[in-house]
């Protein structure tokens, strides 16, 4: 890879997918989230390599290295894009251009094509960089407009792992430029869509999306770690790095609070200290931070010879003490924990195993709960295809006169399997007209077990299209010429089974058509 020229096409893979491609490569039309075969269709030129974080941050050290010496107070945002102050840069070099220019050559220096953008606002100069645009001071707004909705989760260390659907929910409700989601107010989108979304909105503002910290955190919240014996290779300092990284966390949990910028900081036996800002999109979580910490040491110790020389990247000793300091810190109630456990990775990756499930199976195989309107259990869920808008068959904030009382049901019978309720005589129990029983409940019987009854509440009628008659009893009477009945009562009744502890459960059963039927099964 090292020894290609500038002027061939990469494109890195992930999943058979493209998740980073050269400016050369996007000349000829690659963009990411091109399949394999499209991305090679579009470019037959294109040299394709598979994606590995680990030589990422190896290869990207001496970047790094360089634009530091040229530029200081870089923060990197993740293996091949970094961010750094331009205010002092500009007025140090005489102007945003000429730092700009001098930042190209800095990096060029090292054999790397860099790509450089200008903009008030972090984000905005992320999607700046990759178009190579200087954006001029309070036309970040103008800038992001005319670009698609889509620009807004291209960036993974910039958009939580949700922002991919938001993008499409929102292309599909016809918001397809980012001027137009920012034409919505702050409180049309707080009271429409996630967290996300706010910081979406801020991002296609050009506001800041995050206050910068009052002051730095105080010196309580480091944590490092003396190595005896030195550390000169990869997996040993891996190793001292998931150890640091949980002592941090630890120590970060006591104080209520979560990282957003980290610093990981490096003495040599030499005496040569060594650090890099990490900035993150949300809070670092242990394995997030254990990750950066992996990539430094490898940029770091596993810098390549020709580009270490020219940089200085590579120490010349080995590594004697470790340490994490947190350079940005925000309170821990914005830390929200996922589904699965995890802040976005954990989640992220079961969603791509569902749609992988939906792939194999089809797209309707997989599908989630949403709590729905209605009076019966089952109405109050309304099952939708995994990747639509999760939306209700009806509003559940409506009045529903006649639901079922609180609590549900733990599981709910899909096929509602005929049961017999009995009186204390053996006779069978039914309906009145008027919706109560005919006799005392005493047993029940389903299938070939029978049990007695300990409780029993209801029954509650069900009013909802009362209008409706049965169909089979319509059908009969036009038939025969009879007048059309009444409709049969219909009701929910709970019944409390008296057994074994194992068989001692409450059921919810429904009275349709003259049968009883278990609808739920309460824990």
């Amino acid at each position: 890879m090292a020894e290609l020229p500038a002027t061939r096409p990469v494109a890195v893979l992930h999943g058979n997918r493209v998740v980073a491609c050269s400016a050369v490569a996007r000349a000829e039309g690659v963009r990411r989230g091109l399949r394999r075969r499209d991305a090679q269709a579009r470019c037959p030129e294109l040299f394709l390599v598979q994606a590995d974080s680990d030589r990422d941050a190896r290869l990207f050290e001496p970047v790094v290295a360089a634009v530091d010496e040229t530029v200081p107070g870089v923060e990197v945002l993740r293996p091949g894009l970094l961010v750094l102050g331009a205010r002092g840069a500009a007025r140090f070099f005489g102007s945003e251009e000429a730092a700009a220019e001098r930042l190209v050559d800095a990096v060029a220096a090292v054999g790397v094509e860099a790509q450089i953008g200008i903009a008030d606002e972090l984000s905005t100069a992320v999607l700046a960089a990759k178009r190579g645009a200087i954006v001029a001071p309070g036309a970040g707004a103008a800038f992001l407009a005319p670009l698609p909705i889509g620009e807004l989760a291209v960036e993974p260390s910039l958009a939580a792992p949700e922002r991919a659907d938001l993008v499409d929910l929102l292309h599909r409700l016809g918001l397809r430029r980012i001027g137009d989601f920012a034409a919505l107010t702050s409180a049309e989108v707080a009271s429409r869509f996630g967290n996300d979304a706010v910081l979406a909105h801020r991002c296609a503002r050009a506001v800041p999306e995050r206050p910068p910290a009052a002051r730095r955190p105080p010196a309580e919240l480091h944590v490092e770690y003396r190595c005896d014996p030195p550390i000169d290779r990869v997996d040993a300092a891996a190793f001292a790095g998931r150890m640091l990284a949980a002592r941090l966390h630890a120590v970060l949990a006591a104080a209520s609070v979560s990282c957003t910028r980290l610093s990981v900081f490096a003495e040599t036996e030499a005496g040569e200290q060594l650090s890099r800002i990490w900035r993150c999109a949300e809070p670092l979580t242990p394995e997030g931070t254990a990750d950066r910490v992996r990539w430094q040491l490898d940029g770091w110790l596993n810098a390549p010879t020709r580009q270490a020389s020219r940089s200085g990247a590579r120490p010349t000793a080995p590594i004697t003490l470790l340490r994490l300091e947190p350079v940005e810190i925000a309170r821990s109630g914005a830390l929200q924990l996922g589904l699965w456990g995890g802040v976005g990775e954990e989640t992220e990756r079961a969603r791509r195993a569902l749609v992988r499930v939906q792939g194999l199976l089809g797209g309707e195989a997989v599908r989630f709960g949403v709590l729905s309107g209605g009076r019966g259990p089952a109405e109050r869920i309304t099952m939708v295809v995994l990747g639509d808008e999760p939306v209700p068959a009806a509003d559940p904030d409506q009045p529903w006169p006649g639901s079922l009382p609180q609590p549900a049901p733990a599981m709910l019978l899909l096929n509602r399997p005929a049961v017999l309720l009995q009186a204390a005589d053996g006779a069978p129990v039914h309906l009145t007209d008027r919706g109560l029983f005919t006799a005392p409940p005493a047993r029940l019987t389903w299938g070939s077990r029978h049990w007695s009854l300990a409780a029993w509440a209801g029954p509650w009628p069900i009013d909802d299209h009362w209008w409706t008659p049965d169909p089979t009893v319509t059908a009969q009477a036009r038939v025969d010429h009879w007048p059309t009945p009444a409709p049969a009562v219909t009701a929910r009744a709970q019944v409390q089974l008296d057994g074994a502890p194992a068989d001692t459960r409450v059921l919810l059963l429904i009275y349709r058509a003259g049968t009883w039927h278990a609808e739920g099964i309460y824990d």
